[in-house]
Formats: structure tokens, C-alpha cells, sequence
């Protein structure tokens, strides 16, 4: 994949690993990786193999009835998942469907020559798929992940971050990831905050047909890109916060991801404290907004060789390292009753 005179760096590729080795080489790997066919012996990565019906017929045998989240792109879209021209809405129609209603709409596209985009959203597999699970996930002992399926025909989906990390399985069909560490978030030219595909901020850039004229610096991002290009049973390591583009290449495609996070639940997700500093330093004059970057490195972003010997250990509270959760509930507590004055 190339989007410059040169092609993309590509993430780097193990084979011949295990779980066991995966799980020890992400310990504290700060850049994504590829497990080559780590997966391959899953039955549902076996069935695709096979075809794509029968993989769909593999999946078919665990669901139970209750109506999943899909959705629809027109084919002018070719697949991109996206805001509609007055980035006022989406470019696709979401709602309910029963699964085997999905499973016929996307089997009927085949021979059309133009085709919209049909997909399930990431999905937790033990709450509508029972069973699955069992044979076709990984065991991630000590980090209880939550287990999803995404499932569709060829999709774009645009470059977003998610905040847990991700051991992604690609289990029918081929995908692309393209992949930018977290500094590169100015030159992915993020949209809307509270009002985005998926939920999460996504890169304005279409990967495409990328306009350098309008988002100049999305030329330097992709100097520092990575690509992986996924086969059936390939395993993915994508770390917290790195932005990643997903093209779902073929006609029917599943993907089985495991998300988890390093710190306990009690702890709040950091996107809270993000529209808090939205809602209070943003708008700050710039001298104001300095000063108190100095402060969250202190408190923050660099207090790791901070000492705090200068403080009594019972009077740390809320400086407490790690934070235990009986501070955490005080200072959610404590939050919450600022709020409502």
C-alpha cells in the first residue's frame, strides 16, 4: 500500500509464535504486531477456508435470536463508513435485524456489480453468539477481555483510536490496517469529538483518495504509518491510543477482536477527563493554559520520577500511586458534587 511516492512501512511479523509467546511479547510492546496464523486452527477461521457460506453457516449455529446492530452504505459510498457532506449525520442507516436476515442480505449481493455495504458492528460474541467463543477466542488469563465479532462485506472503516488495547483475530476473509502511533494526531485531521462514527473521533482523510491540498499534513503521518495486510488467521496487536484505518477486502469478512485495559474499571475512562479539560482549560488564554500544562506533567504526564517523600503517606489521598479505588470513589464522589453547582 502506497499513498506517497514510496510504500508504507510494513508492522512488523512474527511467525511460528503461540499464545503464550504473543502474550509475553506484547507485555510491553509499545508498536503493533502481527502474529501470523496464530489463529488458523480456529474452526471458524477453518470454515472460512472451506467458503464464506460455510463460514456463516458456522456462526449461524450459535445465535439465538436476539436482533443485532447492522448497517447500510449506498455502493456510491464504496464502502466508506463515514459522516454524510454536511457532517450533520452519518453516510450510512443503522438499526435492528435479525442475523440470518443479515446473512441472507449479504449473500444476496453476490454477482451485482454494484454493492452496498452491509455490517455488524463490533458485537459481544457471549451475549448474542453463546458458544462461539469456546473454540474460535483467545484466553487471556488475569485480564477478562471483552470479546467482540464485526462482521460485513468490503467496508472502509476511517482512521480512529480506542483507548483499550486489542488483540484483533482476522478470522474470515482479508483486511488492511493502517496504523499511526498517538503523536501523529494532528496530521490525521480528527472530526467532531462528540459526534462520530462509531462513537470515537475519527481522521477526516479519506485513505482512498487522500486530498493533500486540504490536509497537507497528512503526507508527514504517513511517513510514520504502518500497514498490515491480514490473511485468514492472522492475530493483530493493536496498543492503547494508536490511531488505525481498517479496509475489510472481501465479500464476507469476520473479525474477532479482544479489548482489555491495563488499569482497573473504578479508575474512569480518560476520555471523561479529556471533555472535562475541554469544558474548563480549553478556552483558557494561552498563558493560563500553559501554566497549568505544567501542572498536569507534574500531577500527570511525568510523575514518574516525581518524589512525594515530602508528604506523609497518609496524607497522599487522591497522590496515592497507584490509586486505589476507596480514593478513586472520593475523588468521583467529590467530582460529581462540583458539577452540580
Amino acid at each position: 500500500m502506497s499513498m506517497l511516492n514510496k510504500p508504507l512501512a510494513q508492522v512488523k511479523t512474527l511467525e511460528g509464535c503461540d499464545l503464550a509467546d504473543a502474550l509475553a511479547l506484547i507485555t510491553n510492546a509499545s508498536q503493533p504486531l502481527v502474529f501470523k496464523g496464530l489463529c488458523k486452527d480456529w474452526p471458524l477461521v477453518q470454515a472460512g477456508l472451506v467458503s464464506a457460506s460455510a463460514a456463516a453457516d458456522y456462526i449461524r449455529q450459535f445465535y439465538q435470536g436476539n436482533p443485532v446492530s447492522a448497517c447500510y452504505i449506498e455502493p456510491d459510498q464504496q464502502g466508506r463508513v463515514f459522516y454524510n457532506a454536511e457532517q450533520n449525520g452519518f453516510n450510512y442507516q443503522g438499526g435492528k435485524i435479525d442475523f440470518n436476515q443479515l446473512i441472507e442480505r449479504l449473500f444476496a449481493l453476490n454477482g451485482q456489480k454494484e454493492v452496498p455495504t452491509y455490517y455488524m458492528g463490533s458485537t459481544e460474541i457471549n451475549h448474542w453468539f453463546p458458544g462461539l467463543a469456546a473454540q474460535n477466542s483467545l484466553a487471556l488469563d488475569g485480564v477478562n477481555p471483552l470479546t467482540s465479532v464485526w462482521l460485513g462485506n468490503q467496508s472502509r472503516i476511517a482512521a480512529h483510536y480506542d483507548f483499550p488495547q486489542n488483540l484483533a483475530c482476522n478470522a474470515v476473509g482479508h483486511r488492511t490496517f493502517t496504523l499511526f502511533p498517538p503523536e501523529q494526531i494532528a496530521n490525521l485531521y480528527p472530526g467532531p469529538m462528540e459526534f462520530a462514527p462509531g462513537g470515537q473521533d475519527v481522521s477526516m482523510v479519506d485513505f482512498a483518495a487522500p486530498d493533500f491540498e486540504r490536509f497537507p499534513q497528512f503526507a508527514e503521518a504517513l511517513q510514520h504509518a504502518q500497514v498490515a495486510h491480514l490473511e485468514p488467521g492472522d492475530l493483530l496487536f493493536i496498543p492503547s491510543m494508536w490511531w488505525h484505518h481498517v479496509e475489510a477486502k472481501d465479500a464476507f469478512n469476520v473479525l474477532i477482536s479482544h479489548w482489555w485495559r491495563d488499569t482497573p474499571a473504578y479508575l474512569g475512562r480518560p476520555n471523561n477527563a479529556l471533555s472535562m479539560a475541554v469544558l474548563s482549560l480549553r478556552s483558557l488564554p494561552k498563558a493560563q493554559r500553559q501554566a497549568w500544562k505544567a501542572i498536569f506533567d507534574y500531577y500527570i504526564f511525568e510523575h514518574d520520577e516525581v518524589s512525594q517523600d515530602h508528604i506523609q503517606p497518609e496524607a497522599l489521598k487522591m497522590l496515592t500511586k497507584p490509586l486505589d479505588e476507596l480514593n478513586a470513589r472520593q475523588i468521583r464522589a467529590d467530582l460529581l458534587n462540583k458539577l452540580k453547582r
